[in-house]
């Protein structure tokens, strides 16, 4: 099951008697650890009807004497195993199959708790879970469901989204859950009970880069004008943040652009274009459309394979930040060639522009 789904199951107090909830996202392990806690002692005195136990620092019979206890002055017992990848090494009479035998045959007035960044499914707990339904996958969400994600966040906290926020928010804090959860917290705070969230309230707390900026700077290299490029730069870069979400909000845009051009390519109107782009705001639409006119997408695609290599370097380069900016804008604004091999050599000549595509700026 979904981590949603555990989190529902334990506030309508559909509780099951064993969990294993394993995943390397651990932002949802503790959302689901600490939603079915709470179910599980309501009504009840804590001190007297919880257990908690780390894996390898106890012995399962203990977990499991725990787990047959009767609870309290209380409806159920709550007992909870962290950090189960430790016993993944033991190999003789694995916890995870006494575990597995408990789990077999459960006491329904305990609610007993198995949590791990890693299982390995062989196990019997782990295969039997996933049989019996009461694994919870908090794994990493890719970048195509960290957006939906941000609106459910934001959601939770009375907050509409302007259409491109989720991405723009994704592309800057992410993909690690708990950055763009801290991120979340922070706009909300921000904006303040029941506000709309747009791209001012991102730029104001998350990085201090406006897509105008990055916009700027899609102008600039489509008309291969470094010198303007060097300057949007300096006046958007932050050396504290070593550009990175400078750079995350510039490829933002730029996908938004290949999105654009892709639709156009397919058959879609302009409008529904935008739309697939993730531009709503019929101005902005027609915006991106001029930009998009202005630009082959084949470019386009070499643009964020610079993109794609300069965020590598801004990680595991110990070069300025700055020099790598530089480097990656003159890469942008130069003009786009294709190698052409001669007898015992290559060489590279500018393209020429095909009469399909629309010309440069």
């Amino acid at each position: 099951m979904t981590p949603a789904e555990a989190i529902d199951q334990a506030r309508k107090g559909r509780l099951l008697p064993v969990y294993l909830v394993a995943g390397e996202e651990r932002l949802l392990r503790d959302e689901v650890v600490r939603e079915l806690r709470a179910a599980s002692l309501a009504g009840g005195v804590a001190a007297f009807n919880e257990d908690k136990f780390t894996a390898g620092e106890v012995d399962v019979e203990k977990i499991i004497a725990a787990s047959r206890t009767v609870p309290v002055m209380a409806a159920r017992r709550f007992v909870l195993v962290r950090g189960a990848e430790r016993w993944d090494a033991e190999t003789a009479t694995s916890p995870f199959d006494r575990l597995a035998e408990y789990a077999a045959a459960p006491i329904d007035s305990t609610c007993l708790v198995v949590v791990g960044s890693k299982v390995d499914g062989r196990r019997k707990l782990a295969a039997a879970a996933k049989k019996r339904g009461f694994l919870v996958a908090c794994d990493p969400l890719d970048a195509r469901a960290l957006p939906g994600w941000i609106v459910a966040r934001f959601a939770s906290k009375n907050h509409a989204v302007d259409h491109d926020v989720p991405e723009l928010l994704a592309t800057l804090a992410g993909p690690d859950l708990s950055s763009v959860d801290d991120a979340v917290e922070r706009v909300s705070l921000y904006a303040g009970e029941g506000a709309p969230i747009d791209e001012a309230a991102i730029g104001a707390c998350v990085a201090r880069v406006r897509t105008a900026d990055t916009w700027a700077l899609v102008d600039a290299v489509g008309a291969r004008d470094l010198g303007r490029a060097l300057r949007t730069l300096a006046d958007a870069y932050d050396p504290r943040e070593r550009g990175l979400p400078l750079l995350g909000a510039l490829a933002w845009s730029i996908r938004q652009l290949a999105r654009y051009q892709a639709a156009l390519e397919s058959g879609a109107s302009a409008d529904d274009a935008a739309r697939r782009a993730g531009v709503f705001q019929p101005y902005r639409a027609r915006e991106l459309g001029a930009k998009a006119r202005a630009v082959r997408p084949r470019e386009v695609e070499r643009w964020l394979l610079v993109l794609a290599e300069t965020d590598l370097a801004l990680k595991s380069s110990r070069r300025d930040a700055d020099a790598i900016l530089e480097d990656m804008l003159t890469r942008l604004c130069k003009a786009e060639t294709r190698a052409t091999r001669g007898p015992g050599r290559t060489s590279e000549q500018p393209t020429r522009p095909s009469s399909e595509s629309p010309a440069r700026t």
